[in-house]
């Protein structure tokens, strides 16, 4: 078990076979049309009938972009179409297009952006228009009746995309929103995790990568700006609750656990949160740091199955902890399983049961 210096700046590397090429993924999905007016979308945000993904970067136009789009639609210029995906409760969550979305809803409203410290929030005038514009400086009251009526009757081309099957997993979404991230720059899988899972669960997760324990046993003081480590934590949550369901891909197996538990209320949760601790703890006072770099970055199939094998007995874990982890890692089965096609269902069900055998 080796120990080795990260950079805080980079992202986190990991020992493991590229999971990211996986299986294809299928979905029976239902791609519609809607041309709403720009009224209508206001008055849906304001009604919270349209939903903003609960990720980190929220809004993040400036007032000069924000007041480029209006003029567009005062000039009649062609703007382009948003995605909106269509839940059971026929709520609209914004997959692409949250900036133009929110900018209109702003200017009709009369404020930019969201409060400040101060609890006050900018007047909304159009700004960094050219000089010449009839609209710079302008606030939608300042508009004449006919701009107004023009505003607010002009139409947006929203795509809305629902999931018809299959009916017992709705992860269809994060592989839209997937496809769709093509901003400056694209979230990564748990980031959009947060997004299009959000619930309890993601509040429940940071809070358990911030444990100091976990930050020693990962080697990362701080946490990683792309949620790597927290996804990391919903990997041993996914075996914990359901490993002996596991099917390739690797993401989707992530998804469906996060989906399937975003309130985090289930009693399958609680007791992943008491024992993750435990055992954290326990390998940090018994194995030490960085437990996991079998032979230089995190190795991920070692981790899981260590902790797939561990978290349902943390009130009688075994007492020479470091002696039965040190005989798993000399297992040539077990090294073949965590070095090499690491995401196929065959060699997950057998690494697991290798660490189940020698830890329990």
């Amino acid at each position: 078990m080796t120990k080795d210096k990260t950079d805080q700046e980079t992202d986190m590397e990991f020992d493991v076979d590229n999971e990211d090429n996986e299986q294809f993924v299928s979905f029976d999905l239902n791609i519609y049309p809607s041309d709403y007016t720009l009224k209508g979308l206001a008055e849906m945000w304001a009604d919270g009938e349209i939903e903003a993904p609960e990720f980190q970067r929220n809004f993040v136009w400036t007032i000069k972009q924000s007041s480029l789009l209006i003029e567009s639609f005062l000039l009649g210029l062609p703007v382009p179409q948003v995605f909106f995906y269509v839940g059971d409760d026929e709520k609209r969550l914004v997959i692409d297009g949250l900036q133009r979305v929110s900018s209109i809803a702003f200017f009709f409203e009369g404020f930019f952006g969201v409060e400040n410290a101060q609890g006050r929030r900018q007047v909304f005038r159009l700004s960094g228009l050219d000089e010449k514009s009839p609209y710079a400086k302008k606030r939608y009251v300042d508009l004449s009746d006919e701009d107004q009526r023009k505003l607010r009757n002009t139409v947006m081309r929203v795509v809305n995309i629902k999931q018809l099957a299959p009916s017992d997993d709705d992860t269809s979404m994060y592989y839209v929103f997937e496809r769709l991230n093509t901003g400056g720059t694209p979230l990564r899988p748990q980031e959009i995790r947060n997004c299009v899972f959000s619930g309890q669960i993601v509040n429940e997760l940071r809070t358990l990568n911030d444990l100091p324990e976990w930050r020693e046993v990962i080697g990362r003081p701080k946490p990683e700006k792309h949620q790597r480590d927290v996804e990391i934590i919903l990997r041993v949550f996914s075996f914990f609750s359901s490993g002996s369901d596991y099917e390739k891909p690797m993401k989707g197996f992530l998804n469906k656990a996060m989906a399937a538990n975003r309130t985090a209320k289930s009693k399958v949760f609680k007791e992943f949160k008491s024992a993750f601790t435990t055992v954290t703890k326990s390998l940090l006072t018994e194995i030490g740091e960085r437990p996991f770099h079998v032979r230089g970055p995190i190795n991920l199939a070692a981790l899981d199955s260590v902790y797939y094998a561990l978290l349902p007995k943390a009130k009688k874990l075994p007492s020479n902890l470091r002696e039965k982890m040190e005989e798993l890692y000399e297992d040539d089965d077990f090294k073949q399983c965590i070095y090499f096609n690491t995401s196929d269902t065959v060699t997950v069900e057998e690494r697991l049961k290798i660490a189940t055998r020698h830890l329990r």
